[in-house]
């Protein structure tokens, strides 16, 4: 965290509970982010929050800090067994098990007990967790159905319901989800709500109003990404791009890079020729196996593994310190989607480079991207020096253990009572930014909707 990022706000002025204090210092944090600046004063009252930030900007510590506020300040209600106090949805595996990470560290002094439940791995583990009882329940839709179907839990005795990146939610599919669950919760004027987005859209804005006790709008607005990044371009034809990518990344010192691709076929294709040619890398698309997909990251994190190649389940909640270079090998459809890539080496005010190929394929996003951040991406031409000879059989094939089978995403590990219920194998696909012949590849990362949750 950059001293430029930070507000001029201390967490000592909030009066935390010690346990709370002793976590907040123990976690290295001592000046709040703008974020949490503008909305723990109001959180902290027990008003509902609708927070806007960009990500990687301290959202999670801001609503796991009200949180933990709320459980240690307002007495437990009498319950035969331990129920959840707090619920927290978020989109992806990834991003569930960011939030319990971090709220086990902010936590640690405090009795508090935590937990994470999402798909693709753990299912027993996690079934004997919810049943044993927790005061702080994570995790992704689809698990959290399941579950709640199995009576392993239920929601009752919620103080906060909180709701990170509402508007990938969205775009997500999982809405009927969220409402399923939002209502067996008690009633707004009973709990407390905190939503977070990196965009309050008319969407998300109705979803909190018709869900929140008047919630107080919390807006800090996008830095321009221009001042902080190194934007960069080429038009290039599409068989050239691998050839490019990989003379680029011989060329420069690339020490931690995200390769941001459109479909999951991409990511396979790029990660093959990386690998075929001597660049170790990690791929992270919905696909790869959770327990897999956790080793990479984690190997990636630590620099054993210098470049990751990556669909937009990516772009979104994970903490990955100094990114040197993000490489749009495809543009994306979104504009936002733009945003959010390159924002991945721009975490808490640092620096990096983006790189963006506008091929074939998807240079018309170009225009709308340039429109979007109001500012030109300037364009470099492809030298033969950038171009690598790249031997077409040089590709390497992932391993079929490497892959989620077809029949494991369809078919569920338990058929606890109402657990196969309404989790029909349906595409979670984004809808396009006004182009709808350019659709979006389904991932698998974020748990499938459900289709008969309401």
């Amino acid at each position: 965290m950059t001293q430029e990022h930070l507000s001029k706000t201390p967490f000592s002025q909030f009066n935390f509970e010690p346990a709370i204090q002793q976590g907040i210092e123990s976690s290295g944090f001592s000046y709040c982010t703008p974020i949490q600046a503008e909305s723990l004063p109001f959180a902290l009252q027990g008003k509902d929050i609708a927070g806007q930030a960009q990500t990687g900007t301290g959202k999670t510590a801001a609503f796991v800090l009200a949180t933990l506020h709320k459980l240690l300040s307002t007495p437990a209600k009498q319950t035969e067994k331990k129920q959840p106090r707090a619920l927290m949805l978020a989109p992806t595996r990834e991003l569930v098990i960011q939030i319990e990470k971090d709220a086990q560290q902010l936590a640690q002094f405090t009795d508090l007990k935590i937990g994470a439940v999402f798909g693709g791995t753990g299912y027993d583990k996690q079934q004997k967790m919810v049943e044993e009882g927790l005061d702080i329940l994570i995790g992704t839709p689809g698990r959290l159905i399941d579950f709640f179907k199995q009576h392993l839990y239920n929601l009752k005795s919620i103080d906060v319901l909180v709701l990170d990146e509402a508007d990938r939610m969205f775009d997500l599919g999982f809405i009927k989800d969220i409402r399923y669950l939002i209502r067996r919760c008690p009633p707004p004027d009973k709990r407390q709500g905190l939503l977070f987005s990196a965009t309050l859209s008319y969407r998300v804005t109705e979803l909190a109003y018709e869900h929140m006790n008047n919630p107080v709008t919390v807006k800090i607005e996008a830095e321009m990404t221009a001042d902080r990044i190194q934007q960069t371009g080429y038009m290039v034809a599409n068989e050239e791009k691998i050839p490019l990518l990989i003379g680029l990344l011989r060329k420069m010192d690339a020490f931690r890079t995200i390769v941001f691709v459109n479909t999951k076929r991409a990511a396979d294709e790029v990660w093959g020729f990386l690998e075929g040619n001597g660049i170790k890398t990690a791929i992270l698309s919905g696909d790869v196996p959770q327990k897999k997909r956790l080793s990479l990251l984690k190997r990636f994190q630590n620099g054993e593994l210098d470049v990751l190649v990556a669909t937009d389940v990516a772009a979104r909640g994970l903490h990955i310190h100094d990114v040197s270079h993000v490489i749009n090998y495809d543009l994306p459809e979104d504009v936002e989607d733009y945003v959010h890539r390159i924002g991945r080496t721009a975490r808490a005010g640092a620096s990096g480079d983006a790189i963006s190929f506008a091929c074939e394929t998807y240079a018309f996003s170009l225009p709308e991207i340039e429109s979007f951040i109001d500012a030109k991406i300037e364009m470099k031409p492809v030298s033969t020096d950038l171009l690598a000879e790249v031997d077409p059989k040089s590709r390497k094939r992932r391993d079929k253990s490497d892959r989620i089978s077809s029949k494991k995403k369809t078919s569920h590990k338990k058929h606890g009572k109402g657990s196969g219920k309404g989790h029909a194998n349906r595409s979670g696909n984004r809808r396009p930014h006004n182009r709808s012949s350019h659709k979006k590849s389904p991932e698998s990362s974020p748990e499938k909707p459900s289709e008969k949750s309401s």
